[in-house]
This record gives C-alpha cells, sequence and structure tokens, in this order.
C-alpha cells in the first residue's frame, strides 16, 4: 500500500513486472513509485509501468471510510500480467 504527499491510497501487489523488484521498497513520486532494482516508474493509479518501459502490476481497488482503509483482495482488471 502506498500513501502520497496529497494523502492519496493505493495498493499494488509488491512485485515490478521488470524483474520483480520489491515495489514496497521504492520512492514513491506523485502517483508512481521507482522500483528498487531498474528505476522502472510503476503508475500507482493502475499499476502500468512509464513509457518506454512496458507491463503492469496489479492494483487492487481501496476504499476509505474515515480513517480505515478497506482493500479489496482482487486484483483490478486491466492488467494483462496477473
Amino acid at each position: 500500500m502506498f500513501r502520497t504527499a496529497d494523502d492519496k491510497v493505493f495498493a499494488l501487489r509488491d512485485k515490478c513486472p521488470h524483474k520483480g523488484g520489491q515495489l514496497s521498497q521504492g520512492i514513491v513520486h506523485g502517483d508512481r513509485v521507482a522500483c528498487p532494482m531498474h528505476d522502472w516508474k510503476i503508475g500507482l493509479d493502475n499499476g502500468l509501468a512509464l513509457a518506454p518501459d512496458e507491463g503492469c502490476a496489479a492494483s487492487f481497488p481501496i476504499k476509505m471510510e474515515g480513517e480505515k482503509i478497506m482493500l479489496s483482495l482482487t486484483p483490478a482488471e486491466g492488467c494483462p500480467n496477473e
């Protein structure tokens, strides 16, 4: 799970589509996270690698209820590699 500087919350599978690096160990910049292994940028909102890289890390729907974060265990559709 990721929380951005502007307090948005996202959830991605903790695996870069390139070489499987742990995205949770990456650095968040705006609405993307940089994979710590090879610096691929992954969109937090959809899990897609930013061009010129290609691939996808599954994203998981989040619902906020006050301070509670509700996380779906079923990945969102749209990631062809999952």
